[in-house]
């Protein structure tokens, strides 16, 4: 990649860049122009295609439309900011400058970076040359999610194999999810009964916060599905419908299991973006090394990050993202403003765990698993009120007040839990 001449001048400059318009990059414009609408704020992403992914666990399970996800980037930068349709292909921070693929270079005072994380569809073989047929499915694509539901429609029994990857990938409970709607979706037709439902996942635990883990054990045993633990799926042979596991065993020694199925669900690895991880930005894993209260980055302080590219110990969600965002605004306009940073986030992530139709384990939590719940009640059960949420008011909160930076907080109380 060839780095811009030192000393030559900027094609275009901002106040602030933010690098990604997805949710946190949408929202932190907005709110910034909110607060302070006469900042010079441009937003980097090369997408016409704006997805609003949690609720793609619904569309896979027939219970919302792919339609209703979607809309165009275009006509959600915040107005009074600048749309760069391009991509990035480099930062040079010592300069304060980012260079786009095209060639450009744009100067800035604060950059935000905030362009999720990328889908590694390539490090297991054979998977992309049958994703979307031969019953290999995921809900992880906006052009494969609908083919989850089909897959579903159409198993009348066999076995269905669901996968989950090393950590950290974003939203780490969709994975079961989706195994938990199918299996009540063949339990209503009358079918679950001659289906082997296997989940088969890299790690060691069904879930990362041990408060909810025992509700979801019961949802695995209702259903009479058998947790596969380090079972990393490494290749896909979709004519012949067998998928290749790396098994870990109680030794530490790794062998190769290969396993029939008739439905696959495959969530893919998951990692920074290359051009994030190639940067100078990068710290462990390649993700963007922020101070996990501030989210200021750790070596230079122009520069601040949020969402799933950043390094940081909470759930790669949407909920944290929106948890970060007034964090960012707050300390990036105080940074602009010369004064000390007053913004701190706690590390709240939420997983609205679907274990059925009309039934959620709400997870609210904080940094070091901490529960944090936002409501009065035992959220570790099943509710149908967190289902609404879910289904009907997320999405409200997320088009309308989210993106529109006029969201406003839900205080949690870990006091509420019995933790």
């Amino acid at each position: 990649m060839t780095q811009p001449a030192t000393g030559t001048q900027p094609d275009l400059r901002y106040t602030v860049v933010i690098v990604g318009g997805g949710s946190g990059g949408i929202a932190v414009a907005a709110r910034l122009l909110r607060e302070r609408p006469s900042l010079d704020v441009a937003i980097i992403d090369p997408a016409t295609t704006h997805a609003y992914q949690p609720g793609w666990t619904l569309v896979g399970a027939g219970a919302m439309t792919l339609k209703s996800t979607l809309k165009q980037e275009g006509a959600l930068i915040p107005f009074g900011s600048t749309w760069i349709r391009a991509a990035v292909a480099s930062f040079q921070p010592d300069e304060n400058r980012v260079t786009l693929e095209d060639g450009r270079t744009v100067a800035y005072n604060r950059l935000v970076v905030c362009p999720g994380l990328q889908l590694d569809w390539d490090k297991i073989e054979g998977l992309k040359d049958t994703l979307g047929r031969n019953g290999v499915c995921s809900n992880y694509s906006k052009e494969t999610v609908e083919y989850t539901w089909t897959c579903i429609q159409s198993l009348a029994g066999g076995t269905a194999l669901f996968t989950q990857p090393p950590m950290p990938i974003k939203c780490a409970g969709a994975p079961q999810k989706i195994a938990y709607l199918a299996s009540d979706y063949w339990r209503k037709h009358g079918t679950l009964f001659r289906t082997n439902v296997e989940f088969c996942l890299a790690g060691d635990a069904l879930f990362g916060v041990a408060y909810y883990r025992p509700s979801l054990q019961d949802a695995v045993d209702y259903y009479g599905i058998n947790l596969q633990y380090k079972h990393n799926l490494i290749a896909v042979n979709g004519p012949e419908r067998k998928a290749t596991f790396a098994i870990t065993n109680a030794e530490g020694k790794t062998e190769h299991v290969v396993k029939e199925f008739d439905m696959l669900h495959v969530t893919p690895p998951q990692s920074a973006p290359d051009f994030v991880k190639q940067s100078p930005l990068a710290g462990s894993g390649g993700w963007v090394d922020v101070d996990p209260a501030t989210l200021q980055h750790t070596k230079y302080p122009t520069i601040f990050g949020l969402g799933d590219v950043i390094g940081t110990s909470n759930a790669k969600t949407m909920a944290a993202a929106r948890a970060q965002t007034p964090v960012v605004v707050t300390n990036l306009l105080d940074s602009l403003d010369g004064k000390p940073l007053s913004g701190a986030y706690d590390g709240y992530g939420a997983c609205p765990l679907t274990v059925g139709y009309g039934k959620i384990v709400l997870a609210e939590f904080l940094y070091g698993g901490k529960p944090a719940p936002s409501f009065p009640y035992d959220q570790r059960k099943p509710s149908r009120f967190a289902w609404y949420l879910k289904s009907t008011v997320f999405p409200r909160v997320y088009w309308d007040m989210m993106l529109k930076g006029r969201d406003i907080s839900v205080p949690h109380h870990p006091e509420w839990s019995k933790a």
